[in-house]
């Protein structure tokens, strides 16, 4: 290998995996009788953390919870992580790649396992709508500049 393909930069999957899966279907075999639709909140997170010199953990955090009135009528929890290799990269770089682009290359996996997993639960699969991560993480930046300003 050159020096020059030593200093490349690097930003590679390693691996992605189900961290943590939950689905809960309290309002079964109600559900199936009812007339209403659930009404469908879908909350959407993402942490990063360092394992060693070049290796970061991303998890994308898909929180699905339908109720009808003030009850659940069912409950998906996913925390889908992703091993990232990442070399060569100036500093302030690191944060919008982990944050932006290694949760946009996770979710479609995420997605199908929401679908799949709503789907196997009982009710129609969950086809999530595609998701901005770079308004995502400038909304995370802009309520983290706010609240240095709450604090001075």
């Amino acid at each position: 290998m050159s020096e020059a393909q030593d200093q490349a930069p690097q930003f590679r999957l390693n691996a992605q995996y189900v961290k943590d899966l939950s689905f809960e279907h309290p309002m079964a075999p109600r559900t199936f009788t009812l007339e209403q639709s659930p009404q469908i909140g879908v909350n959407v997170g993402t942490q990063a953390q360092k394992i060693s010199d070049n290796l970061f953990e991303v998890v994308l955090r898909i929180l699905v919870e339908a109720k009808i009135g003030e009850e659940n009528a069912f409950v998906a929890d996913l925390h889908y992580g992703g091993l990232f290799t990442l070399a060569n990269i100036p500093d302030e770089h690191i944060e919008p790649l982990l944050l932006v682009e290694a949760p946009r290359l996770l979710f479609p996996f995420a997605r199908r396992i929401v679908a799949d997993v709503t789907r196997d639960g009982g009710v129609p699969p969950l086809m999530l709508d595609p998701i901005d991560f770079v308004a995502q993480y400038q909304r995370g930046k802009a309520a983290e500049a706010e609240g240095q300003t709450g604090q001075a």
